[in-house]
């Protein structure tokens, strides 16, 4: 089983230099290819591990071309971390067995759901009454699609995925809670992936709203009526309150948080572990992370933190006195 050469360049693209009927049996990284695998380099700093490297071939950009000659094969590609993403999807698409059925027979799918007959439903899913799932999307085990969702085309869930749930919605009434009614739904738009065990939660009057093209990792908490742009990805662990807008072609890193109601603009980029306490108005990259230390050292610093709003009044009131 693998590939040739020529049939992979055929296929993407790229310059190859070596022998087009040449047969790849694998894709590897560079410091464990074998001389039948192929590699790629997209990060300079990896260099040294070129020469070095028993991988077949290796994709790499045109700046890289000489140095990769001198070891054997290449395909130059300008975005070589891109071509090798693209060569991931043929390379799964290519080995991939035919498929038993498009529905698995332990799915429960109810009668007033739409599933396009392009979906493919796996085991143990659970697609509610008037739910709708769109042309070529996959749902893997135990994915939950409540009632009334809606999911666009070419979408992938992974497994344990829930769509729907009722939002964080409780009035208080004296000492105890009145739950207030989850009305709204969930919307997703086309060629969104979702990590395994992620949950959407429907909105408490209008609709929780996932746009195009965003891809969301494992174990990602949206609360109810959030708004997502296009092409926004979130790493695992990102937990996004209610109410909370986000605009396209943002980045959250792992642990990321973002309270409710607060509104970030288009192309902000938010580190990992960072908490998003206010609106960002503007793209750029944000953090928010007290560095880790030693306990003591920081019990030290953050008594100091504390200390911070007094000391700065201290010092506006002996700057006003140095006035003339």
């Amino acid at each position: 089983m693998g590939l040739s050469l020529g049939f992979i360049v055929d296929a993407i693209g790229g310059e190859l230099h070596g022998k087009p009927d040449f047969m790849v049996e694998g894709l590897a990284p560079l410091d464990t290819a074998t001389p039948a695998d192929l590699s790629f380099l997209d990060n300079v700093k990896y260099r040294s591990q070129l020469a070095t490297s028993r991988a077949a071939c290796v994709i790499v950009s045109p700046e890289m071309r000489d140095l990769a000659l001198t070891r054997g094969a290449c395909i130059v590609s300008e975005q070589p971390y891109l071509y090798f993403a693209r060569l991931t999807q043929l390379w799964k698409k290519s080995m991939a067995r035919p498929m038993a059925t498009r529905r698995h027979p332990s799915a429960v799918i109810d009668p007033e759901a739409f599933v396009h007959p392009s979906a493919r439903i796996g085991a143990l899913c659970v697609i509610e009454r008037g739910a709708s799932i769109g042309a070529d999307t996959e749902l893997k085990s135990r994915v939950t699609v409540s009632e009334g969702c809606i999911i666009g085309a070419r979408c992938l869930l992974h497994p344990g995925v829930v769509i729907g749930a009722d939002g964080f919605g409780f009035a208080p009434s004296g000492q105890a809670w009145e739950k207030i009614e989850q009305l709204g739904a969930v919307r997703i738009g086309d060629d969104v992936e979702i990590g395994a065990n992620t949950c959407i939660d429907r909105g408490a009057l209008q609709d929780t709203v996932i746009a195009d093209g965003v891809k969301l990792d494992n174990l990602i908490q949206i609360g109810h009526n959030v708004r997502v742009g296009k092409n926004t990805a979130m790493a695992g662990c990102v937990g996004v309150a209610g109410s909370a807008i986000i605009g396209e072609h943002c980045t959250l890193g792992g642990g990321a948080i973002v309270l409710g109601h607060l509104a970030l603009a288009d192309g902000v980029n938010v580190s990992a572990a960072t908490v998003v306490t206010r609106s960002i108005r503007k793209a750029g990259h944000y953090s928010g992370i007290f560095p880790i230390d030693e306990n003591a050292a920081w019990e030290k610093n953050a008594a100091s933190l504390k200390q911070l709003h007094g000391l700065r009044e201290r010092i506006r009131a002996l700057e006003c006195k140095l006035k003339p």
